[in-house]
């Protein structure tokens, strides 16, 4: 029984999401464009409250969620071994900016309702995980330090760039391609100079001896 429930309610997350995203053009993310999405779909109200317990929060988060996975998928799926890590990368944050295309003025409403100062660290998490899927899906392996520097530059960008395309009222969206490859740039400049940094830093004597030599001197000294 509870698995026709769950199975039940899937369903009904499903259908409510699409049609609430694009209720959102007009009512924005608001309690209003889930209540009329399930009205609409003849949903319950009680049904539809549980879908989304967080109301447009949830909403919002379970679109971002939708589109990371579908990116990483697509991303895991293609053939990119013959390109340069900067091309999988634009090629991943263009993905996903075009995946909204369709639906770019909720997008605008959904980055409004993120910058609202007690959503803004919804919004970093949110970046976060946009970040995250588009390296998982072009391979990347890497953990610790390089694990969240990697994902925190690339969050940055997918800001930028979507920010950028906004307010791209071209018709092949070239203007915002050739902003996020100048992004991309910068970003890989970064972490060519971070390497650098490393190497030298590795050669440098231990902090921590230095100073223990400073405070107790050996004898004789």
């Amino acid at each position: 029984m509870a698995s026709k429930d769950e199975a039940k309610l899937a369903k009904a997350r499903e259908a409510l999401l699409d049609v609430a995203i694009e209720n959102a053009a007009f009512d924005g993310f608001t309690p209003r464009a889930i209540d009329e999405a399930a009205r609409s779909l003849k949903i319950a109200p009680d049904l539809a409250a549980l879908a989304f317990p967080g109301g447009p929060k949830d909403l919002l988060s379970a679109w971002s969620e939708k589109l990371d996975d579908e990116v990483r998928a697509e991303l895991e799926a293609a053939d990119l071994k013959d390109l340069k890590i900067r091309a999988r990368v634009a090629r991943g944050v263009r993905l996903r900016l075009e995946k909204m295309a369709a639906r770019k003025i909720s997008a605008r409403r959904a980055a409004a309702f993120l910058a609202l100062p007690q959503n803004a660290p919804m919004g970093a998490e949110l970046s976060f995980r946009t970040a995250d899927a588009i390296w998982r899906g072009i391979g990347d392996t890497s953990s610790d330090f390089n694990y969240y520097t990697k994902r925190l530059l690339l969050a940055g960008v997918v800001t930028s760039t979507m920010l950028y395309w906004f307010s791209d009222e071209s018709e092949d969206g070239q203007p915002t391609w050739d902003f996020l490859d100048r992004r991309i740039e910068n970003v890989m400049s970064i972490e060519k100079a971070k390497a650098g940094l490393q190497g030298v830093v590795s050669k440098l004597p231990n902090p921590f001896s230095l100073l223990g030599s400073l405070r107790y001197p050996s004898r004789g000294k």
